[in-house]
């Protein structure tokens, strides 16, 4: 509020002051009576323009401006200032030779070459940020403390919604299988609490199991957490921001979303996902190997049953029907690997 009441003073001065030389040069051009009154009249009509156009000449620009950043990386930030500033060093260097050509080229150049230099090296700098961070870390070996992209040092991966909501990654973490910081962008605990906030009590549920999760993450301290204000720019999508991210940082996600999956490695991120991991880590089960399961229901096919290891592996026992509701030893008959897991295919033991 104070600002704007700032930015609207400071542009009614400006836009008086503009009023009141405007104001002499006329009287001096057209000798009229009463010339101070124009001058002074010319300088009220220019503050109360300049009052009026506040919004639109500083406060929506600052606005903006202050928006950008704190969507940028801080890399990014150093990448275009470092830029600008060997741009506008260069045209500095320019500026005798250039100011010393004949005519209207000599007056205009040198500040045509300073707009031109310093826009050029600010975005050829910000394309390259992830290697100006790297070299300004070996300049500035106290950056090292952070990282210029709001990271600290060491191996990162990033934390999706979908993970922190299933909670199994807490027990991986706390295993000792996830590698270095577990880095959650702020956009990621937004839509986390958004779900929380849902009004369907299954979503809302989810969610807040999802922020109980965290907190156990952070509280354990068996794995290092890190909350950070990084955005992506032109993406609205929370999992094409992620993905993009992942790129920028080169850093892996820490994911359960099937979809999620796939889009990352098509764009050549490497993706953790815990259900592929808790596929892995399942116990083998080899043909001919005998087993004891409860028959719970129906399979598809007539005579069939189903049952279920304590890793949630399925069980197909062909001829249980007749027993299901009890205890039954089968003999593995073959094992399916499908996208969604495992089907182990059985009969009785003494059939």
């Amino acid at each position: 509020m104070y600002l704007q009441v700032l930015a609207r003073l400071s542009t009614a001065l400006a836009g008086g002051l503009l009023g009141w030389v405007v104001g002499l040069s006329v009287v001096r051009l057209f000798p009229l009576a009463g010339g101070g009154w124009w001058a002074l009249g010319l300088s009220l009509v220019g503050a109360l323009v300049g009052l009026a156009a506040a919004p639109i000449l500083v406060i929506r620009p600052f606005s903006w401006y202050l928006g950008w950043a704190r969507r940028a990386s801080p890399s990014f930030m150093a990448s275009t200032v470092t830029g600008l500033a060997i741009g506008l060093l260069v045209a500095a260097l320019l500026t005798v030779p250039l100011s010393s050509l004949p005519g209207l080229w000599g007056a205009f150049s040198p500040l045509v070459a300073s707009i031109i230099l310093g826009a050029l090296g600010a975005s050829f700098l910000a394309v390259r940020e992830r290697e100006v961070a790297r070299i300004l870390r070996h300049v500035f070996p106290r950056v090292q403390e952070t990282g210029l992209d709001g990271l600290g040092e060491g191996p990162h991966v990033l934390l999706d919604t979908s993970a922190i909501i299933d909670g199994r990654v807490a027990d991986v973490g706390k295993a000792g299988f996830l590698p270095g910081t577990l880095v959650i962008p702020r956009f990621v605990l937004d839509e986390l609490r958004h779900v929380a906030d849902s009004s369907d009590s299954l979503l809302r549920n989810r969610g807040r199991h999802g922020l109980e999760v965290l907190n156990k993450l952070r509280r354990e301290a068996v794995v290092p957490v890190e909350i950070v204000d990084i955005d992506v720019e032109g993406v609205a999508e929370v999992d094409a921001k992620l993905v993009k991210l992942a790129n920028q940082l080169h850093v892996p996600i820490v994911t359960t979303d099937f979809n999620l999956n796939r889009v990352a490695e098509l764009q050549g991120v490497r993706v953790l996902n815990v259900n592929e991991l808790s596929n892995v880590l399942r116990p083998s089960v080899l043909p001919g190997e005998g087993m004891t399961v409860q028959l719970v229901q129906e399979g598809k096919e007539p005579n069939q049953a189903l049952a279920f290891l304590d890793d949630g592996t399925m069980v197909v026992v062909e001829g249980g029907r007749r027993f299901i509701g009890n205890r039954l030893d089968v003999v593995v008959t073959r094992v399916l690997q499908t996208v969604a897991g495992r089907i182990v295919f059985s009969h009785p033991k003494d059939a």
